[in-house]
């Protein structure tokens, strides 16, 4: 007999249970059925997941008391066991055969007796994982070295230290049909925006889908516009990260397997905050935050704004410069905006060999290719050295951004960007531009705007967006 979801209860008879948990884990190989008997005739079944349970602990408290057990008491098996499991807090019992299933592939072993109809789930799960490292992706030079690791319990626990509060809830429910993922809310009550932790229950009660292996699988599935280039959920391999965002009332989103924890609501202006702006100075940081604007519609619209001036507007250049460009074009087969789509896709071309290579030689071919080919192609006649400062110089730019996420749709904007340019000059870069202002303005996150507080005027907001007040000074 096959296991239905939530339709069958555990049965008096320790051989009816075997038998249906046998076939229900079928052709399971890590799945261990261990069988207990007494001279009495009393029998158990000690059913757990190799690999995911932690076995010495297993033979310590549920194995070697259960054999001690004296076979002329009359205390039932669970009996037994729960006075010995006293330091295992993680421990129930269930009444149905679906839940000791679930409990088992969590690495929790579960012991059923004859003549009883439960069975006993002991916290013993433990399974492999990496130790907790420093993130990769947002490295700070201050600050702390802790990140996110695949496993939610720890990355719970590391959260619960940053605020050690009876305020911070961590409410938990289980997504995906077949793969039954954990995944926590967590938010500070009395600090959190109601509505936005409405509109998050709301949507992630929608959520139907069968398999949810990553933080990813939920975010395309909670977003305002799920088909709009830039990302409306923010997301972070920082504790750090996550604990000041709470403080600022928002919900963060944490998914067991993942590294990766969800932030909402995201604005635009947050993904050029990096990690470490709380551990400088506020003077250095709102420079540093200024440029980063800076940088990034040089990111944007550098290509573009050459491309138009040259081919367009040449009057605008100095006259010892444009002599310059115009000695550099010549003998150069394209026109400059195919110059520039050429170089940009192989720029790009090599900036992704980099991430897909090894981390030894990953940058390495993506430093000596750009020299390599960009020397080469200058020197043959195929491209014009200045195209290759701007595209350099765009990449360089393109890297400022803090939140890679926010950097990606800004890269595959220039290339329509681009196209404008080249047909119709500075015109086209105000049309792209006015196209893209006016997309950001139509966007919200969880209710809120994505240019907020930027949209708002005198929203108090500001203090912690373009610049940084002194800590004493803030709110």
């Amino acid at each position: 007999m096959l296991l239905k979801e939530g339709t069958q209860r555990i049965s008096l008879q320790l051989e009816r249970n075997e038998s249906v948990l046998r076939q229900t884990f079928s052709h399971c190989s890590d799945i261990v059925f261990r069988h207990l008997d007494w001279t009495d005739g009393t029998k158990a079944l000690v059913v757990y997941a190799d690999g995911l349970t932690n076995t010495n602990e297993l033979e310590k408290m549920v194995i070697k008391p259960l054999l001690e057990r004296n076979p002329a008491s009359d205390q039932p098996l669970q009996e037994v066991l729960k006075r010995q499991l006293v330091p295992v807090a993680d421990s129930k019992q269930v009444e149905w055969l679906e839940d000791a299933v679930q409990s088992i592939l969590y690495g929790n072993p579960a012991v059923f007796s004859d003549q009883e109809a439960s069975a006993l789930i002991v916290g013993l799960s433990d399974f492999p994982s990496r130790s907790i490292e420093e993130p990769v992706i947002e490295a700070s030079i201050r600050g702390p070295r802790e990140g996110f690791t695949e496993v939610l319990r720890t990355n719970t626990s590391m959260l619960r230290r940053k605020i050690n509060s009876h305020l911070l809830k961590l409410d938990s429910i289980e997504l995906g049909k077949l793969t039954r993922t954990r995944v926590v809310l967590a938010y500070l009550e009395g600090h959190v925006d109601a509505d936005v932790l409405r509109l998050v229950r709301e949507r992630m009660g929608r959520i139907d889908s069968k398999a949810i292996i990553d933080s990813n699988f939920i975010e395309e599935q909670i977003e305002d516009k799920p088909f709009s280039l830039f990302p409306q959920v923010q997301n972070t391999e920082r504790p750090d990260t996550v604990a000041a965002s709470l403080l600022e009332g928002k919900v963060a989103i944490l998914v067991d397997g993942s590294p990766n924890a969800l932030i909402v609501p995201m604005t635009f202006w947050s993904g050029f905050q990096a990690a470490e702006d709380h551990y400088e100075r506020f003077l250095y940081v709102s420079a540093v935050r200024f440029i980063r604007i800076l940088l990034f519609a040089m990111s944007l619209l550098l290509p573009s704004f050459y491309v138009a001036l040259t081919t367009f507007h040449p009057q605008m250049i100095p006259a010892n410069l444009l002599i310059s460009i115009a000695a550099s074009r010549e003998g150069i087969p394209f026109p400059t905006v195919i110059e520039m789509l050429i170089l940009e896709l192989m720029f790009e071309g090599l900036r992704e060999a980099g991430l897909r290579m090894p981390r030894a030689v990953g940058s390495a071919v993506s430093i000596v290719g750009a020299l390599v080919i960009g020397e080469a192609a200058v020197q043959a006649g195929f491209i014009s050295a200045p195209i290759v400062i701007i595209v350099a110089s765009t990449g360089i730019a393109s890297f400022a951004v803090p939140r890679y996420s926010l950097s990606l749709p800004f890269r595959m904007l220039r290339f329509p960007l681009l196209g404008l340019s080249g047909s119709l000059g500075f015109y086209g870069i105000a049309i792209g531009t006015i196209f893209i202002l006016g997309h950001l303005c139509m966007l919200e996150s969880f209710g809120v705007p994505y240019l907020s507080p930027a949209s708002t005027i005198g929203d108090k907001g500001m203090g912690d967006t373009f610049y940084r007040k002194p800590k004493p000074n803030r709110s």
